[in-house]
């Protein structure tokens, strides 16, 4: 590449509270490729971060009766654990919120009106809250948001525009001028076709009717609206505008937008258009990528019983299988650029195959032969044969492959590279045989060349891999202490390691997976979280009942005026022996004395209630309770947890009726 810095973006994510190896995928991905350009001796600047502004935040908020930000902050420390669990190496986490990123979209916003690339005008169309998007009707799927496929409702108010139909021909030209500036070339004739062509309408740039948003400090009745602020975030987290601008003449245009295809409009044809009203350089490459696609569908609905036994949630995966099967598995198992599948099966089958049985057989096998027929000490290879010129001439040529793959946007096929020569190695030991060689002492010498080409393997292997599965290259890598510590890519290639280095047997890095118990594993663990969903979901649901008045049977005031009410003095009251929730009230009713018995000796001690003045319903037929007729009914007051009896007035004349 031309110049000696990469700067490379994830498309700053929503904060929905619901992370899920989806998320994972883009991160992961950018990751990888930061973690390669910066072993290949670039000055990268990796960033990320998150999306805080608009509609559906300000809503979810209110509803949980707490301030905008308060609502997000603990999601996105959520996120940041998330990124911080799988070794993600960002060299900045923005958020749209940030003091900086705020001044900068202000004097963004306020230079495209100034030069009049904004203007002011009235809109209405129709709006999509969850996408956060305006479409007008022509753009519709069959009335529904072609973004999401969800319902639309027609907004109208006054709001500032931007002058995105200006800039259509320029767009045009720019993927006529650079064909590779949008990738994969499918998503660059969904532009033309679906939005340039059919001619591009002028943006909706702020909203009045919300206030959680950057304020156009020049019009308080306005917010910025979501997309001018969220995509200048690749700009203003290089201090674009600002005192101190020299992250961006360094680093500015981006290498790399990474971003999924359904955002790729924004990318693709707002994004540019902003910069070239602007006068600023265009990003090299934009990349829309598939989606991860969970049992077969975006959003992963349940096989059996209507439970959902895919593991969705990255802890899940990363407490089960460690970090690095959940980032191999998404670099390796998706076709880059199109939709790719997770399932269970899948991804313990891609663990077995390439990291257990390939990667983790290779390095064990080889370590342990190494101490076995050497000590642990690796002697110098001592003539290369036609069967190793193979495996060698794949070990010199491994960086190349891989950096090859890595330019395309390919990391599939870059690891492909790199386990098509552990793929070669473990076939190399079928036919070399050491163990056949290790009995033979005249065989010394071409032991040794074989065990030398398979630790160069292993060396070369690992250190390719570091930026892809860090840790557990690594752990391959400690394996030869004098070789260990890799800063870059500059000792790749055969012939390296010295005569009697160092060779530590290795522990079990990929241990195998028994496929079939873990599924079973795996579908009772999300079978017990739906029943204990369930179960809190009916208590919820229980407890809300409880708040609830009972609606029973309409009586007429005739029918209410036969219930007699009197005014009750309790002379006496004792537990009833044969129960443990009954009491015996002796009432003076100051014309007659009545006993009644009563259930609320749980809430009740019997020397709390004598003197106290009670409710009776005086012409209840009486009743007979463990052997004691009771003579009418007190009232209370029963909200689920707690009784409570229901008291007249203190000044209350005993035996006078209550209407």
């Amino acid at each position: 590449m031309a110049k000696d810095t990469f700067y490379i973006t994830t498309p700053i994510y929503y904060p929905s509270g619901h992370w899920t190896i989806g998320t994972c995928y883009t991160t992961v991905v950018c990751d990888a490729m930061a973690r390669f350009y910066r072993m290949a001796g670039k000055d990268v600047f990796f960033l990320t971060g998150t999306d805080e502004h608009g509609q559906k935040i300000e809503g979810k908020a209110k509803e949980k009766g707490v301030t905008p930000k308060q609502f997000i902050d603990p999601i996105v420390d959520e996120l940041k654990g998330i990124w911080s669990m799988l070794d993600i190496s960002y060299d900045r986490f923005i958020r749209t919120t940030d003091p900086d990123h705020v001044a900068t979209v202000q004097k963004i916003f306020k230079k495209l009106y100034e030069q009049g690339d904004i203007y002011k005008s009235e809109y209405e169309g129709f709006y999509c809250t969850p996408c956060e998007s305006f479409w007008t009707e022509t753009q519709l799927n069959g009335g529904k948001c072609p973004d999401c496929g969800r319902e639309v409702h027609l907004e109208k108010e006054e709001s500032y525009f931007f002058r995105l139909s200006k800039y259509a021909d320029r767009i045009l030209k720019l993927y006529e001028d650079n064909p590779e500036f949008l990738q994969p070339k499918s998503r660059m004739n969904e532009m033309i076709n679906n939005f340039i062509k059919p001619g591009l309408q002028d943006l909706c740039v702020s909203r009045t009717s919300i206030k959680w948003g950057i304020p156009v400090d020049f019009d308080d009745k306005h917010v910025v609206y979501v997309w001018i602020d969220a995509l200048s975030n690749y700009i203003s987290a290089l201090g674009y505008g600002s005192e101190d601008d020299s992250l961006y003449k360094k680093f500015w245009p981006a290498n790399l937008h990474m971003t999924g295809k359904e955002i790729i409009r924004f990318h693709a044809i707002i994004w540019p258009a902003i910069l070239m009203a602007l006068g600023e350089p265009l990003p090299e490459k934009v990349y829309g990528h598939g989606w991860l696609l969970v049992g077969g569908d975006k959003l992963s609905k349940s096989k059996t019983e209507n439970v959902n036994t895919e593991l969705t949630d990255p802890k899940d995966i990363v407490e089960r299988y460690g970090k690095d099967s959940l980032r191999y598995f998404l670099l390796r198992e998706i076709p880059f650029g199109s939709d790719g599948v997770y399932t269970n099966e899948a991804f313990l089958t891609r663990l077995n195959s390439d990291l257990s049985n390939d990667l983790g057989n290779l390095v064990s096998r080889t370590t342990a032969m190494v101490n076995q027929y050497f000590g642990g000490k690796l002697p110098r290879y001592t003539q290369i044969e036609q069967l190793d010129e193979q495996l060698v001439a794949m070990t010199d040529g491994l960086y190349a492959a891989v950096e090859g793959a890595v330019k395309e946007i390919n990391v599939p096929k870059a690891l492909g590279e790199i386990f098509k020569l552990v793929g070669r190695a473990n076939k190399y030991i079928d036919e070399t045989m050491p163990w056949v060689l290790g009995k033979d002492p005249s065989a010394k010498g071409r032991l040794s060349t074989v065990m030398y080409v398979l630790t160069e393997v292993i060396r070369n292997a690992s250190t390719m891999l570091l930026p892809f599965i860090p840790s557990s290259a690594q752990k391959i890598l400690d394996c030869l202490p004098e070789y260990s510590q890799v800063k870059d890519f500059s000792k790749v290639g055969f012939g390296v390691i010295e005569d009697g280095a160092t060779v530590i047997k290795s522990a079990p890095v990929f241990p195998r997976i028994d496929i079939k118990k873990d599924l079973a594993d795996i579908a009772a663990m999300m079978h017990a979280r739906h029943e204990q969903a369930l179960n809190a979901q009916k208590g919820a649901e229980k407890a809300d009942k409880k708040t609830e008045p009972q609606k029973s049977e309409q009586i007429t005031i005739d029918e209410f005026m036969k219930t007699e009410l009197r005014v009750a003095l309790v002379e006496d009251c004792v537990k009833v022996e044969k129960s443990k929730k009954l009491l015996k009230l002796s009432l003076d009713l100051g014309y007659e004395k009545r006993t009644v018995v009563s259930g609320i000796a749980d809430y009740y001690k019997p020397e709390e209630l004598v003197g106290r003045k009670v409710c009776l319903v005086a012409n209840l037929k009486p009743a007979k309770l463990c052997g004691i007729e009771s003579q009418g009914m007190i009232l209370c007051s029963d909200d689920g947890d707690k009784v409570n009896l229901v008291a007249p007035a203190p000044d209350a004349k005993v035996g006078s009726r209550i209407r």
